[in-house]
C-alpha cells in the first residue's frame, strides 16, 4: 500500500473535519449558562409591585439611663417588629438619634 492510498483511507484530524462532540457540547452548555445569567440579572432588577403598608414598631420607645459619667459603657436593646401588613425594608442604615435633657 502505497503513502498516498494510506492518507485517503485514513483522513487527517484537526483540519476542520471530525470534531470531537465535546467541543459543541462545551459551546452549547455555556450559551445556556450566558442566558440563564441574563435571565436571572433581569428578574432580580425587575420591579415588584409591593402591597400593603408597613408599620414599625420599636420596643422599648424610650431608653433613660439617668446621669452617667463621661466615657462609661452603656448597652441596650431594642426590638423592632413590623405591625403592619406590608414588607418594611430599610433604605439606609438605621440610626439612632441621641437627645440630651429629655
Amino acid at each position: 500500500m502505497s503513502p498516498r492510498q494510506h492518507k485517503r483511507k485514513y483522513p487527517q484530524h484537526g483540519k476542520g473535519r471530525n470534531k470531537p462532540s465535546y467541543v459543541y457540547l462545551i459551546i452549547v452548555g455555556g450559551g445556556i449558562i450566558l442566558l440563564l445569567a441574563i435571565a436571572g440579572w433581569f428578574v432580580q432588577n425587575a420591579s415588584v409591585k409591593i402591597e400593603g403598608t408597613p408599620s414599625i414598631a420599636v420596643d422599648p420607645s424610650q431608653i433613660n439611663f439617668g446621669d452617667v459619667k463621661l466615657g462609661t459603657p452603656l448597652s441596650f436593646t431594642i426590638k423592632v417588629t413590623n405591625r403592619g401588613n406590608g414588607i418594611l425594608k430599610f433604605e439606609e442604615k438605621p440610626y439612632i438619634e441621641v437627645l440630651e435633657g429629655c
